[in-house]
């Protein structure tokens, strides 16, 4: 009994992980992934933000982030005096944490296939490698827990 139990509990692990986040949004700024929340707390830096409700209404510039805007998808614009904020591509996060720079990277359940997709360091709580699917993965939390 205990095993099935045990079964179960893995099982059932497994399967919460790998589910998206729906409390998460997105936001794109100077071609980097953010979040809402993110940017939010910046607001004094921010010029505007524009946000699509539906894949199909993404401008050609944002199409290739289609895969994040199951809550819709916001782009935000700098101040032109601020510049920008700390970004790295999730190759190199990969190479920081001993994974093949190509492998996936899983942010709040959305998998990023790309390893020249660059996030922004702001929107990282926590960083842990995982096995998912099968594979060692590099899994990104953004929201304190």
């Amino acid at each position: 009994m205990k095993k099935i139990l045990y079964s179960l509990l893995i099982f059932a692990s497994a399967t919460l992980f790998a589910q998206k986040n729906p409390t998460v949004k997105f936001a794109i700024c100077n071609d980097a992934v953010g979040t809402v929340a993110m940017f939010d707390a910046k607001k004094e830096f921010v010029q505007s933000v524009n946000v699509f409700k539906a894949k199909a209404n993404l401008p050609q510039n944002l199409k290739k982030f289609d895969y994040l805007a199951d809550n819709g998808l916001a782009e935000v614009k700098f101040k032109k005096d601020f510049g920008t904020l700390d970004f790295m591509t999730l190759g190199d996060y990969n190479t920081q944490n001993g994974l093949p720079q190509d492998a996936s990277v899983f942010i709040e359940g959305y998998e990023f296939k790309n390893p020249d997709t660059k996030i922004f360091a702001d929107m990282i709580t926590d960083t842990k490698v995982e096995t998912v699917d099968g594979k060692k993965a590099l899994v990104i939390t953004t929201i304190k827990k």
